[in-house]
């Protein structure tokens, strides 16, 4: 077996060091006390002072979600990574229905359909444990999710993705989740449906 000699090394004085190369069993030496040092280091779970099993330290990312729904297939969406984001975090949700003034042709069938999105993404929450809150407003969408974020101290806004053909690009420029991802202080993420559903 051969090993290299460092040359700075043994100028001044200095002990030379020797490199092995990779899988000569030298370096494995290494390897296994490098192993031993880490397992010596405290473990990041919470142990109980009480003598039962250890349970992971839950810390989560997001404490609040803010997830707007509009009960269109891009609106679901936003609920099953909104609800399953805030399980993983342990954060509560707030689900949102926007009764547009400005669009809604009749202010009783929004408020209907409103109703049964946002009593579906409470369904959804108590499938995952998720603590699901209700939630309607009356304006223009992007002001309404804007205001509540800020009013409520949201972490993070989910929504449906905007898919817009034709006419509807040249009536609305600028589709919900663009407003909402340009006028908030909020992160803001923004799905899509998932095509193989």
């Amino acid at each position: 077996m051969s090993a290299d000699i460092d040359p700075d090394t043994s100028r001044h004085g200095a002990e030379p060091t020797a490199r092995t190369p990779e899988g000569t069993g030298f370096d494995a030496v290494d390897r296994d006390r490098d192993a031993d040092e880490r397992s010596e280091l405290p473990n990041s779970v919470d142990e109980p002072d009480d003598g039962s099993s250890p349970t992971p330290a839950v810390t989560g990312l997001f404490e609040r979600v803010l997830i707007v729904t509009d009960g269109t297939e891009r609106g679901e969406a936003a609920v099953e990574s909104g609800i399953d984001l805030a399980a993983a975090h342990g954060a509560t949700v707030d689900a949102l229905y926007v009764v547009d003034t400005t669009e809604a042709w009749d202010m009783v069938v929004e408020r209907r359909e409103g109703e049964a999105a946002v009593e579906a993404a409470e369904a959804r929450g108590l499938e995952r444990g998720v603590d699901v809150e209700k939630w309607f407003r009356y304006g223009t969408a992007h002001e309404e999710v804007l205001d509540f974020a800020d009013a409520h101290g949201v972490d993070l806004v989910v929504l449906g993705s905007a898919r817009r053909t034709g006419l509807d690009r040249l009536v609305h420029p600028e589709p919900l989740p663009t407003r909402v991802q340009r006028g908030g202080t909020v992160p803001t993420m923004v799905v899509g449906v998932d095509d193989e559903r």
